[in-house]
């Protein structure tokens, strides 16, 4: 993937055209914007709730839905949020909380959903983003961070009078202003006499929870047919369950095998049992934990197990993580494969929707993925599986780092995206632990460009940085890890870390006589002089880089110092940039790189408009635009160079649009390099001589739109599938 050094960076521009702008551009957000996921089964009742919401939110600035585990929060705050969509100009974003362990990284979590780059400061840079926004920010699972949920909700609502947020919590988040909807479980029927539990004659009212149990439960049978004499039961089943979505649904897909009669009879034996419990948990409580737990007593020895040991994955899993981290131990021939069809059968797991990747994907919902942790500790075992599980991504990996680049690239980093909340977990549970450290070391280190490529430059440092401090020895893991941390380093400027590095790396790749670190070392001391400004030292050190990438036959990295290469030469206005750039393409064209060619591609037609083809430049820009990929920063050098096309052939009003398109991608994709001098120079002059020619009211029109016309919109107008942004 193609990674540039940033040059002269300023955290803040407090002159030129672009901090005019800047200051009120929507960045990936239209004015219907959300990022919520589509319903996947009905929603019932909750009628009050709604209503009640929705007044709160009118005037309260916070509003946090509270509430015992599986009572159905979540769902309710999608279903507000998704019913004030029109009443919020900038929209409406979710931010899933379940699994974020380390508080430290809450702002940048919150950034990362709004599309903002990854700063030493993330809450600052969300208040200042969010000055002058219309915006609903729903906050989902904070009760493992509520102290820092309600710190940072207060900075941010101090500081933009029209962002309005809504929280989900099992307990108040005691933060200023805040507002407080209990979410009670649903209403059960209370025409049931306790005594015999028969239906009170005349009774023939149907409450929510009653149609929550079935409808759930004719999607667990789609045949299902009740006789009016099932009614009394399932009336007692819902009353029994206390109204508690999570428990009705779990208890429903038993009807798959049990009658309602059976099903309520397996239900008061086990609520007998649980009649002891500390009296100071609440009877919900009490409840809920009492419906997973007889879920978890009807599931097989290997069934139990294998639920206990996939609670280690707080991001979903595939078959082949399942296969490798998981033990049967008393149905050998029924395999991992029947076990995880027998968790499946008992909605222990579902099923992503479609296939993932060419695999399918499973999940458990967050509060059942809790309980299996609890029985995986109560077992013992945790550290071996939790070790199995280290090596399978350190594994992972390694093929990426292997495979990265050719035909399955794409399929790659959409499954580390996917993976991320797993290769978090890991490494922090490696780096939690000194002699595991250097497994979370092996996997930072192989995934180097992709924290760049994902916007976690940040996060892939600090895991780089703390397992640097917790691993020392001469190791080649040490050595490549010192290579992925320096150059990290070198992007977000800290300078002086990043020397210490290259000075012990460099001594390293001399010991083990290692060509490709010795490349390592010159690329990244390239990219140095480049960031102090001395482009012709910087190209010399990227052409040693490249020759060394050469002789180890590492076709990434060649790939990578071509591109770096060919942007040097372009700064430096030398003609070798041109035939550079093809090779760069005819690299990716051999190894099936789809990925990585639109950053060939966008090599080739820098050079082009430079050597004054600026038409030829835009067609070969729109080819690369046209593959449509999830990269933002890709997207952003894109639409910048086509600007300069367009600007360049007097198209100037198409020019201004697609400035505002280029910036707000470039607010979205993380980086900061369109601040960086080379590129800076590059834009205002652009900006200056399209509003010359356009006259500031008009550049200034033509520009707003395009800065709001989102991501989708902005693509379909760059490649004329829809001359006017949406906006």
């Amino acid at each position: 993937m193609f990674r540039l050094v940033q040059v002269d960076v300023k955290e803040t521009m407090t002159t030129g055209w672009v901090n005019v702008i800047d200051r009120h551009m929507p960045d990936n957000m239209s004015r219907a914007a959300d990022n919520l996921p589509a319903e996947l089964t009905s929603f019932v009742g909750r009628r009050h709730e709604l209503k009640e919401a929705k007044r709160l939110l009118s005037t309260a600035r916070l509003l946090t839905l509270t509430g015992s585990g599986g009572v159905g929060k979540t769902r309710l705050a999608l279903r507000i949020a998704a019913e004030l969509r029109a009443d919020f100009t900038d929209g409406v974003w979710l931010v899933e909380l379940a699994e974020l362990r380390d508080s430290r990284l809450l702002p940048s979590a919150v950034a990362t959903v709004l599309g903002l780059r990854d700063t030493a400061d993330p809450a600052a840079g969300l208040a200042e983003f969010l000055r002058d926004r219309q915006l609903l920010l729903v906050l989902d699972n904070c009760e493992h961070m509520a102290d820092e949920c309600a710190a940072l909700v207060t900075k941010l609502l101090t500081a933009a009078d029209q962002v309005r947020v809504l929280a989900t919590c099992r307990h108040v988040l005691h933060a200023e202003g805040e507002h407080v909807l209990c979410v009670e479980p649903m209403v059960v029927p209370h025409d049931v006499d306790a005594s015999g539990g028969r239906e009170a004659a005349g009774s023939k009212r149907q409450t929510d929870a009653v149609t929550l149990f079935i409808d759930r439960a004719a999607a667990a049978v789609p045949h299902l047919k009740l006789a009016p004499r099932d009614m009394a039961a399932v009336k007692q089943i819902c009353a029994r369950l206390e109204g508690i979505p999570l428990a009705l649904e779990l208890a429903a897909v038993w009807l798959r095998v049990l009658s309602v009669d059976q099903l309520l009879q397996r239900l008061v034996d086990r609520f007998a049992l649980l009649t002891m419990g500390p009296c100071t948990v609440r009877a919900r409580q009490r409840t809920l934990e009492a419906t997973i737990d007889w879920s978890y007593e009807l599931c097989s020895p290997d069934e139990q197990w294998l639920w206990a040991q996939l609670s280690v994955f707080p991001g979903g899993f595939d078959l082949e993580a399942v296969e490798h981290i998981g033990e049967v131990e008393h149905a050998p021939n029924a395999g991992v494969l029947g076990v995880l069809t027998g968790l499946m059968d008992k909605s222990v797991l579902f099923r992503q929707k479609g296939a993932f990747c060419g695999h399918t994907w499973y999940w458990m919902l967050e509060t059942v993925r809790a309980y299996g942790a609890g029985k995986l500790a109560e077992r013992g075992g945790e550290q071996d599986v939790r070790l199995r599980q280290a090596e399978y991504y350190v594994a992972v990996a390694q093929r990426y780092r292997c495979e990265g680049f050719g035909p399955g690239q794409l399929e790659w980093v959409a499954r580390l995206r996917r993976e991320h909340a797993n290769l978090r977990a890991v490494m922090d549970h490696c780096l939690s632990i000194p002699d595991r450290a250097s497994q979370a070391l092996d996997i930072a280190a192989s995934l180097w460009n992709f924290w760049y490529g994902g916007a976690l430059v940040r996060e892939g440092y600090r895991h780089l940085h703390e397992g640097l401090e917790l691993c020392h020895g001469h190791t080649l893991v040490r050595a490549q890890a010192l290579y992925a941390a320096s150059f990290l380093a070198i992007q977000i400027g800290e300078a002086g870390p990043a020397g210490e590095m290259l000075a012990e790396l460099s001594g390293l790749a001399e010991s083990f006589g290692d060509e490709r670190l010795r490349a390592g070392y010159a690329e990244c001391s390239g990219m140095s002089a480049f960031f102090a400004g001395d482009l012709s030292g910087g190209a010399e050190l990227l052409e040693r880089a490249l020759a060394g990438y050469r002789a180890a036959g590492d076709a990434l990295l060649v790939f990578d110092a071509l591109v770096l290469l060919a942007a040097m030469y372009f700064f430096l206005d030398d003609p070798r940039g041109e035939a550079v750039a093809a090779e760069a393409v005819a690299l990716t064209e051999r190894h099936e790189a789809r990925w990585s060619r639109g950053y060939a591609l966008w090599a080739v037609a820098i050079h082009r408009w430079r050597s004054g083809r600026p038409r030829e430049a835009a067609g070969i820009l729109r080819e690369a635009i046209a593959l449509r990929l999830a990269d933002r920063t890709l997207l952003a050098f894109l639409f910048e160079a086509l600007t300069w096309c367009h600007s360049s052939a007097a198209e100037y009003e198409r020019a201004a649009r697609l400035l505002g398109c280029t910036v707000a991608i470039w607010r979205q994709s993380g980086a900061r390099i369109n601040e960086t001098s080379p590129y800076q120079t590059f834009d205002e002059q652009c900006a200056e001589r399209t509003s010359a020619a356009l006259g500031a009211e008009a550049f200034d029109t033509a520009f707003t739109e395009g800065a709001g016309s989102g991501l989708d919109a902005a693509i379909r107008y760059a490649l004329d599938e829809n001359p006017q942004p949406q906006h």
